[in-house]
């Protein structure tokens, strides 16, 4: 099984925080759905030995395709690949993007999941990330798609300066009320090079806090779980049968075909990627060039890679999947995070505790492996 991601790369405006490769001028658009098009014809061959299980358009924006880009994009993938009879067909969307009319047809043209870019229902919150709908819009988008789309997730991001406690919790019980059946929290993160930085940087704006971000990641884990949402990776919460198939093929460390600009694939050991340039995307490919960068990982590389990503799932990082003498070699580190509570090690599997999750990336670096470390 493998997985396809689409890459739309076009906003109607720039969220401040935002760090993906997009667009807000749509001049480009028709020419740039040709030219996916193109690059799904010419990596077809590549990949004909894989069936596909899930089809996800990302972003930017997927729900600024007028519906003739969306259902030719489409039938170039139902002509070319292999795509299971059940697969997971995933649409990003805005609330402000949300009408019958639109939810209809992406219905009919085979699309079976929405994932709504909610972020908050607090309009100062919104104002200030800069998006595109206000409060009302997102109540009322969710309320409309989950009448055509039981199979939806909505994003929320916490730690945001000025939101508190009681407007985090607000957030996720108006999720939780509605019976949103999948919810991704993330915490704002200033990347470099966003306006968010520089606004920052300028003191325009004020930094995050990470007490706060810690103090609201633990209160949506306690909400959700009690709510009746299966924690399974570590921004990710769904109601049983709900979690996205695409997003765990990815932890799953399953091959995926990336289209469009900046689009990564991976095909083991190898991973590519396309240019981000919207403009010299297209002239490769209308040129006749599928040319992308690509590295091949060794097996040091996928070994961290797979310690990184499993322990942010609910299942942990499998013992097995470990050298024996790297484990050997563990024992002092993990007896350490067991006795101050941040790792479980039961059934033959580590797993973070919820204390631990706040130390996700610094629990996974200690356990990396050298290039000289031996694996075999």
């Amino acid at each position: 099984m493998a997985g396809l991601y689409l890459h739309i790369p076009f906003c109607k405006q720039a969220c401040h925080y935002c760090n993906f490769h997009f667009a807000t001028s749509l001049r480009q658009k028709p020419e740039l759905v040709q030219a996916m098009q193109k690059e799904l014809i010419g990596k077809a061959e590549a990949w004909r030995s894989h069936s596909f299980d899930t089809i996800y358009f990302g972003g930017g924006t997927p729900s600024l395709l007028d519906p003739m880009e969306l259902e030719g994009l489409l039938t170039t993938i139902y002509q070319h690949y292999s795509v299971q009879p059940n697969a997971e067909i995933t649409l990003e969307a805005n609330p402000d993007d949300i009408h019958a009319g639109s939810l209809t047809q992406w219905k009919q043209f085979g699309i079976n999941r929405l994932s709504l870019g909610i972020q908050s229902f607090a309009n100062t919150d919104l104002e200030w990330m800069n998006r595109a709908h206000n409060a009302e819009q997102a109540t009322q988008a969710l309320q409309l798609a989950l009448a055509h789309f039981p199979n939806l997730t909505a994003d929320l991001i916490y730690g945001t300066p000025g939101l508190t406690d009681g407007q985090w919790i607000q957030n996720i019980e108006t999720l939780t009320q509605l019976q949103v059946p999948h919810i991704s929290a993330y915490a704002l993160t200033v990347e470099p090079k966003t306006p968010l930085d520089k606004q920052i940087r300028l003191q325009q704006k004020p930094t995050t806090d990470p007490d706060q971000q810690a103090r609201q990641f633990l209160i949506g884990m306690d909400k959700l779980r009690n709510a009746g949402y299966e924690h399974y990776e570590i921004s990710n919460f769904a109601k049983p049968g709900h979690r996205s198939k695409h997003n765990s093929s990815y932890w799953k460390g399953i091959p995926y075909l990336g289209i469009g600009p900046s689009a990564h694939s991976y095909q083991p050991p190898v991973r590519s990627w396309q240019i981000a340039n919207n403009r010299q995307y297209i002239e490769r490919i209308e040129a006749g060039s599928l040319a992308f960068e690509s590295e091949t990982l060794t097996p040091v590389q996928i070994l961290n890679e797979r310690i990184m990503i499993s322990l942010r799932t609910q299942e942990g990082l499998s013992e097995s999947e470990i050298p024996p003498t790297v484990l050997e070699s563990w024992k002092p580190m993990l007896n350490r995070y067991g006795q101050e509570k941040f790792i479980l090690i039961d059934n033959g599997s580590i797993r973070l505790t919820d204390l631990g999750k706040l130390q996700a990336d610094g629990i996974a670096a200690a356990l990396f492996l050298e290039e000289s470390d031996q694996i075999n």
